[in-house]
């Protein structure tokens, strides 16, 4: 996979569960050891830039799923009057 690992944008564009499962391989290969140190770092990174993807993808499900409860119970705006 060609990702961009600079954060400049292309990231965004992978879908939640392709950066989960990424991330998931970048752990395992970590976990697993035999990496030199230069490559555990390449892989943190990585890590850490696909834990932002899933992030922004979970908390923009988040703000969905917060929206469509308050369209759907909207007394509990006003404090359940």
């Amino acid at each position: 996979m060609a990702a961009d690992t600079t954060g400049t944008g292309t990231d965004t564009a992978i879908g939640y569960e392709q950066a989960r499962d990424e991330l998931i391989e970048v752990v395992r290969r970590l976990e697993a050891g035999g990496t030199t140190l230069e490559e555990s770092l390449a892989l943190w990174e990585r890590g850490e830039e696909l834990a932002k993807v899933c992030r922004r993808w979970l908390e923009g499900a988040r703000a969905r799923l917060d929206a469509a409860l308050a369209e759907s119970h909207p007394e509990e705006e006003r404090g359940g009057q």
